[in-house]
């Protein structure tokens, strides 16, 4: 491999010829070979936004020459249209205040921008220019943040519109209602799945409202929160040309000592995103119970069959998208303790646990999109009803003789259902043997849809 030399204040370093990153890169890679994850691409086109919203500030400020300017803009544009890719190499597990990673973006626009002008441009003086990666790289964890939880809500809102309809399709079919896994009064299929359509547009909802505390990023404070080396209306001149690229109203931190050392909004839209993946943990619980048989289960729905489910049992299919749902909700759980925990720590001036509590947050965010749109176009589209099984059951509910209460009262209605259930009689025939009342008014009273749309 052929090398070429580079030079930062710590003196001279090979890099390999063919890479754009400079030495600050190449010592992080030399000296945290740990792990294989790499810093998300979610976090390395947010440090290109702002580099590119910075250049044009720094124009506007006349800190930095039209073409220079212009360089950096077009480099940062390259990188988010998916070039170089190769050349973003850290590890998450580097400095906590994401300094490498923010110096590997800088050396690559860097070495970028001198190409296109036949120049030498500056990672530090030109790049980096007004900043500080203590500033910078929690303002890049909350555009990309923003970004992902923008995404999961379009998928949580697809898998919503998908239960929407099922509810609509499933309103009249009767089913028993089950609390504490125990019979329950009567609810109908559809009215059971709109409550898990309308448990994603709340999630949904939270996001959206979560995800706007994003909006305010710490660009201006540099260092310690104070604005050193940053010239006066730079955050705001960023923050304008932020919103205009990103598609997000964004806007200096109120209290930009709180916007470095503090990584509190994250935490709490992370405990949205947590809020979201534990929805989806109920729901794919539910989806499996119901499905559970085929013969010796609820059965009360079908699901796809997707693929063969045992090696050993033929025939055996089993509820696999919901058990990826309820493993992506379990790893969600994990990141949201390491996103709290890592948000607690950092000393003073600043949290140097920044790039785990990233990488977890859109770890959780991105297995969350994916898991969505594959139990959506796996398992929830194809739900059907088995109508004989739901009538079969709901019919047998010795919770129907709730319905009876108010005519003969609640101590009559329960010694009706303890005769049926310990004499393996029929609801029906242990309130007529009990003589509490006749059989017009017991057929009057037990009206199964009726009972789930009383009036």
């Amino acid at each position: 491999m052929e090398y070429r030399i580079e030079k930062d204040s710590m003196g001279e370093i090979k890099v390999p010829a063919h890479r754009r990153y400079g030495a600050q890169t190449q010592r992080s890679l030399e000296n945290f070979k740990i792990g294989v994850e790499k810093m998300p691409e979610g976090v390395i086109e947010a440090l290109c936004e702002i580099k590119k919203a910075a250049a044009a500030a720094n124009l506007k400020l006349g800190l930095l020459e039209e073409g220079t300017a212009h360089a950096i803009a077009q480099a940062a544009d390259e990188v988010l249209d998916g070039q170089f890719k190769d050349d973003f190499v850290l590890s998450v597990w580097q400095t906590g205040s994401g300094t490498q990673t923010n110096m590997n973006v800088n050396e690559v626009l860097a070495h970028r921008a001198g190409e296109l002008l036949g120049g030498r441009v500056h990672p530090n003086d030109h790049v980096n220019k007004s900043q500080s990666s203590n500033d910078v790289f929690p303002s890049a964890m909350h555009l990309a943040a923003w970004k992902a939880v923008d995404k999961l809500v379009s998928s949580t809102r697809l898998l919503e519109l998908t239960l929407a309809a099922k509810a609509e399709k499933f309103m009249k079919h009767v089913k028993t209602g089950r609390t504490h896994l125990q019979d329950a009064t009567p609810i109908t299929l559809g009215q059971e799945m709109s409550g898990w359509a309308g448990m994603l547009d709340r999630d949904a909802q939270m996001l959206d409202q979560a995800s706007r505390l994003l909006g305010e990023i710490a660009l201006g404070g540099t260092a310690v929160g104070t604005g050193i080396n940053a010239p006066k209306d730079f955050d705001t001149l960023v923050c304008e040309e932020l919103s205009r690229s990103v598609g997000m109203d964004v806007s200096p931190a109120r209290n930009k000592f709180q916007a470095l050392t503090s990584k509190d909004e994250l935490v709490f839209v992370h405990g949205a995103v947590k809020a979201l993946a534990m929805d989806l943990l109920k729901i794919a619980n539910d989806v499996r119970w119901m499905a559970s048989g085929p013969r010796c289960g609820l059965g009360e729905i079908t699901i796809p069959e997707n693929e063969p489910g045992s090696s050993i049992m033929p025939g055996k299919v089993n509820p696999t998208q919901c058990e990826a749902v309820s493993m992506v909700a379990a790893q969600v759980l994990g990141n949201d303790v390491t996103v709290a925990f890592a948000a607690g720590q950092g000393n003073f001036e600043l949290n140097v646990y920044m790039p785990v509590l990233i990488y977890n947050f859109l770890q959780s965010c991105h297995l969350l999109m994916d898991v969505i749109l594959s139990f959506d176009q796996n398992c929830a589209q194809g739900i059907e009803a088995n109508a004989p099984q739901l009538e079969r059951n709901a019919s047998r509910s010795l919770m129907n003789v709730t319905a009876l209460t108010p005519v003969i009262g609640y101590d009559k209605a329960a010694q009706i259902a303890k005769k049926a259930h310990a004499e393996g009689l029929t609801l029906k025939e242990a309130a007529l043997a009990s003589g509490f009342i006749s059989e017009e008014n017991f057929d009057k009273h037990i009206n199964l849809l009726g009972m789930c749309f009383p009036e």
